[in-house]
């Protein structure tokens, strides 16, 4: 079974900041990719950060400079850092892991429970 459990969200006012942590559990398969999502009330989901296993990054426009995504291969552990935080960054945060079997064969993808983030202005 696969478990994603994030944690490090809460209330923090404009300018301060945060960092997320989710911890991947499971067996038989390897994650090719990390990546930190979220979602505002009314809006769809989108990303806002991802990682390859080699350490690429991919960030949104509207974090660029101020979050940044990080992982620990050995804990299967990725992290997100959120400095110079602002009200519209208020939603959930998920986190997502792509994984591969075999020789790189994609396999499922798996989420998070979500972690709320709250910026007051």
């Amino acid at each position: 079974q696969v478990q994603l459990v994030e944690s490090g969200g809460g209330l923090v006012q404009a300018g301060g900041s945060l960092r997320l942590a989710c911890a991947v559990s499971g067996s038989g398969f390897s994650i090719k990719v990390l990546g930190w999502y979220r979602q505002a009330p009314g809006k769809q989901r989108e990303l806002v950060a991802a990682i390859t296993s080699g350490g690429n990054t991919n960030y949104s426009d509207s974090v660029t400079g101020r979050f940044t995504i990080s992982r620990d291969n050995a804990k299967n552990t990725v992290y997100l850092q959120m400095n110079s935080l602002k009200p519209e960054d208020t939603a959930v945060y998920y986190c997502k892991a792509d994984t591969v079997v075999g020789d790189g064969v994609p396999w499922y993808d798996y989420w998070g429970q979500g972690t709320q983030v709250t910026v007051s202005s």
